[in-house]
């Protein structure tokens, strides 16, 4: 999952949010010029002065209202896409969070988002081969493999030793 863009620093984020079962937060958007609809964890832009993580925090909170823990731990995924009539080539951090809510609501949505996002989802990680939309980065499901695994590996560090499985 490296990045051949690695020469550029991440543009932009994303957050695979968890929620307590596992099941990961998607996103659904509809391009405003061609019409297509896909499904990406929420992320966006980071702003002058912002770290990434910082970015990470607040584009969670803005497209989800969300106010869950973003790992310190991410990873780089390239992205290449159309949006708006537009290409886009760059590098994305995603993070991982965890959340204990079951709904969401654009907290603090721009013009563009109230006219382009179209629903939201929690999927299992094994739901995402048969999503109604594409999935956005078409990396992301070894992404989320990736992060969820790194969740269940802590999670069994946190567990008492006479609770662990052999």
């Amino acid at each position: 999952m490296g990045s051949s863009f690695m020469m550029t620093a991440p543009q932009r984020v994303r957050v695979i949010c968890f929620d307590v079962s596992g099941a990961v937060l998607l996103l659904k958007w509809r391009d405003p010029v061609d019409g297509r609809v896909f499904w990406e964890p929420p992320g966006g832009g980071i702003e002058p002065g912002e770290t990434s993580r910082e970015a990470a925090v607040r584009e969670l909170y803005e497209e989800t209202g969300l106010d869950a823990e973003i790992s310190r731990r991410s990873i780089l995924v390239d992205r290449d896409y159309i949006w708006a009539g537009r290409r886009h080539l760059h590098v994305e951090e995603v993070f991982r969070a965890e959340t204990r809510s079951a709904g969401i609501k654009l907290a603090r949505p721009t013009d563009e988002e109230l006219a382009t996002f179209v629903d939201w989802h929690f999927f299992a990680p094994d739901e995402l081969e048969r999503l109604d939309a594409p999935l956005e980065p078409p990396t992301l499901r070894a992404a989320v493999l990736r992060l969820d695994e790194d969740r269940r590996v802590e999670a069994l560090r946190n567990m008492p030793p006479h609770q662990r499985s052999s």
